[in-house]
């Protein structure tokens, strides 16, 4: 439907082209004829013709204005001999026979000739008056009908011209048709493939695309909808990952708090039904109960928190701020911690003040975190690194430890909520999966960042990094 609607409509737009032709046609033939009309009052050859010349006694008449304006005047007597010439184009013989005249006749009418002749004839004086101009332009474009002409020419010359006409516009007709489907079948392709591939996308093959090899505007609407094809195709693989990771994030919370919430109901059965029980069994059911109870609400109040980052209400309170002495006193909170697990450490920050733009709580969280997930899952006499530099206008943090390590595999979800390098000591270290993750959106909300440097076997190295002022 599409093909014939616009097939059609070309044809009938170069129908009206072709008819404008016919007309600009004609016009163009009256045209000629009023210009050949106009243009005649204004050659030499006209203002000075035979008729207005003539003399019955050749003698007196004047060649001076031919001559004047590059003319040339020429009288033959009956006898075909040249008593006049006079003019560079004059006859150049002064005797011409019958035959000769009559080739001269014969020839002054031809349309190539260079030189104009009018000529006539005076029978009272019996000689021929011939004026001639050099040919400077001509216009022989008109059809004269002679009435005293035989009467049966008229229907031959009819049906010449009239067949020579309609050959003309069956000609003319023809190649706008063919035209007419040419142009048109060029656009209907290309909007062929344009509405294939937009089937295809409505159809949910996001991979569609369209290759027109062409330059014109059609390219750029190419261009255009392969463009918006592959904007859809990664807004539709983003949602599927987003919904992967959302599926992903239930399973991770129901796994995680299911094993603190069956412990917990296990132990208040054993306490609610047991008929006789120990003070010292008892205090441990309670215990058990409560480690479990402080676990799975810190696995939701880290959920809240990390749902809170992911708002776009979520902001901080930045405040110009000496990094070096925040980070100083962030470290010296660590080093009970870090005593407590058992762990070295090493702190490298300058004396000179760093400026950045800090939420101080958060940026604590951040470190905080770091520090934590070194001490969950590295063992006793591990070395903890925090080291500050300054590399045009990014102030570096590195939190390195040399314990066991990331495995690569692992190097690249990292950050992910619910990753962790070792699922199987959850239960036991107590993470919940989401410290990273809290850390990278706190940097990232700083308008810096937090990458995991270190390969797996050789301790892991945590570099942040922070906007200075």
């Amino acid at each position: 439907m599409m093909r014939k609607t616009i097939s059609n409509q070309f044809f009938l737009h170069y129908l009206v082209v072709f008819v404008l032709v016919a007309v600009a046609t004609v016009s163009a033939y009256f045209f000629l004829i009023i210009a050949n009309h106009l243009a005649e009052d204004t050659f030499t050859k006209n203002r000075y013709p035979a008729s207005a010349m003539m003399r019955d006694d050749y003698r007196f008449i004047d060649p001076a204005p031919i001559l004047k304006n590059g003319g040339s005047l020429q009288i033959v007597d009956k006898d075909y001999r040249v008593v006049v010439a006079e003019g560079k184009d004059a006859l150049p013989k002064r005797q011409l026979t019958p035959a000769e005249f009559t080739e001269f006749l014969v020839e002054s009418k031809s349309k190539d000739r260079t030189l104009s002749h009018d000529i006539l004839y005076n029978p009272q004086g019996e000689f021929w008056l011939i004026i001639t101009f050099p040919t400077s332009f001509r216009i022989d474009f008109e059809v004269k009908m002679n009435p005293k002409a035989a009467t049966g020419n008229f229907p031959r010359v009819a049906f010449i011209f009239g067949l020579t006409i309609a050959i003309y516009l069956l000609l003319l007709t023809a190649l706008t048709i063919v035209y007419s489907r040419i142009t048109g079948s060029r656009i209907t392709e290309s909007l062929r493939k344009l509405r294939d591939g937009t089937r295809l996308l409505r159809e949910g093959d996001y991979s569609a695309r369209v290759d027109l090899r062409l330059t014109n505007e059609f390219a750029e609407l190419q261009d255009t909808f392969n463009d918006m094809a592959s904007r859809i195709e990664e807004e539709i693989d983003l949602r599927k990952k987003s919904e992967g990771d959302r599926r992903q994030l239930i399973l991770d919370i129901s796994h995680d708090l299911k094993n603190p919430m069956a412990s917990i109901e296990g132990y208040a059965e054993r306490l609610l039904h047991a008929a006789t029980m120990s003070e010292e069994e008892r205090r441990g059911c309670l215990e058990v109960i409560q480690k479990n109870s402080q676990r799975a609400n810190r696995l939701l109040t880290e959920l809240f928190e990390l749902s809170q980052m992911d708002s776009p209400e979520f902001s901080l309170h930045l405040e110009a701020t000496d990094l070096c002495e925040v980070l100083r006193q962030i470290c010296g909170e660590l080093v009970q911690e870090l005593e407590r697990a058992g762990f070295d450490y090493e702190f490298a920050i300058p004396e000179e003040p760093v400026w950045a733009w800090l939420d101080i709580d958060r940026f604590g969280r951040v470190v905080h975190n770091l520090a934590d997930n070194a001490v969950r899952y590295n063992p006793r006499g591990t070395t903890v690194s925090v080291s500050l530099t300054v590399t045009d206008d990014q102030a570096m943090i590195h939190f390195s430890d040399n314990g066991i390590g990331i495995p690569t595999r692992l190097k690249g979800d990292i950050f992910k909520p619910f990753v962790r390098a070792d699922y199987a000591r959850t239960f036991e270290t107590g993470g919940s999966g989401l410290g990273l993750a809290i850390a990278k959106r706190i940097t990232e909300a700083h308008g810096g960042d937090v990458v995991l440097c270190s390969s797996s076997g050789k301790g892991s190295t945590f570099r942040m990094t922070i906007p200075t002022i």
